[in-house]
């Protein structure tokens, strides 16, 4: 992840231009809302939050699109879910990858105690805007974590979020911003487990590689680190357990305004969740974050070895 400053800037700049072009209620008000569709030929756009990852799937489902002869608008790095999950509703983006336990969760039902795949699809399937829909998820997931040192780990026999209770009131928290009001968040931790940190640093979201560096330190005593990282293996950090179920499934999900994409791109889609495995995730993070490849080659290389470009 990049610098806070300058993500923080950009990030605030994409959204406010984001918000303009999105306009009020319709689709048909929206200037970007001809342009997502490719049923007449025009190009779909593809969008993508603001951290390597959900780039890289842009990309994959970018390149997939492209190879059935479908032209495609990248749209990448535009911010949280708070930003980009109205653009897509209203057409200003026609296909994003989604993580579909935090998609129904933060922005179609807060309310939801829905944790399972089947059971969060099959609510998303009844309870989203009319305009968009959910294709089929991937078995790769990405799930949000409370993750601390190993030697934190074992200094405070911590193995479970529960454990965090007597010690939370005194450490610090890293974690992009929007972490702290999410029931998927801060509000669960307090709610489900009794955990309130005595701070919280925020971070954006796409400034991983800040929060490890704060975590290593010690400025941070625990930390909202992506399950695919591969900081966590490599540096033998330790992933909380959630046994009531705080994070939900986070299969890769791609979510498109309907009227974006015709059934050609929805098999492309199809495509990819069906080969699309969290230990491929895992192989390409490494990819990109560690051999600092770049994301167009990565998702290119995927492709190939699945046969689907």
């Amino acid at each position: 992840m990049r610098g806070i400053s300058r993500a923080a800037a950009f990030t605030l700049i994409t959204a406010l231009s984001l918000t303009a072009c999105g306009g009020g209620g319709d689709s048909d008000d929206n200037p970007l809302s001809g342009s997502s569709a490719d049923s007449d030929g025009k190009s779909i756009v593809v969008g993508s939050a603001n951290f390597p990852e959900n780039q890289l799937l842009a990309e994959i489902y970018s390149q997939a699109l492209e190879a059935k002869g479908l032209k495609v608008t990248r749209k990448f790095d535009i911010g949280a879910r708070e930003v980009y999950y109205d653009q897509v509703v209203k057409g200003g983006i026609g296909v994003f990858p989604e993580y579909n336990g935090a998609l129904l969760a933060v922005a179609v039902d807060k309310n939801s105690t829905a944790t399972s795949t089947d059971d969060i699809n099959a609510e998303l399937k009844q309870k989203l805007p009319s305009s968009v829909e959910i294709l089929d998820s991937a078995e790769a997931q990405d799930k949000d974590s409370v993750t601390v040192t190993a030697e934190k780990a074992a200094k405070y026999d911590l193995k479970s979020l529960a454990d965090l209770k007597s010690v939370a009131k005194d450490w610090t928290i890293g974690a992009g911003s929007e972490f702290k009001t999410r029931t998927q968040g801060g509000v669960g931790l307090k709610t489900v487990y009794g955990v309130e940190f005595g701070k919280f640093q925020p971070l954006d979201a796409g400034a991983q590689s800040t929060l490890l560096k704060l975590l290593k330190d010690d400025k941070v005593q625990a930390a909202n680190i992506y399950t695919t990282d591969p900081a966590i293996v490599e540096d033998k950090l330790v992933v909380l357990e959630d046994p009531k179920n705080l994070f939900s499934s986070q299969n890769v999900t791609p979510l498109v305004y309907k009227d974006a994409v015709n059934d050609t791109a929805k098999g492309a889609l199809n495509g990819v969740s069906a080969k699309l495995t969290t230990q491929d995730l895992l192989d390409m993070m490494k990819k990109l974050v560690n051999d600092k490849e770049d994301a167009s080659d990565v998702a290119k290389e995927w492709l190939t070895s699945a046969g689907l470009n």
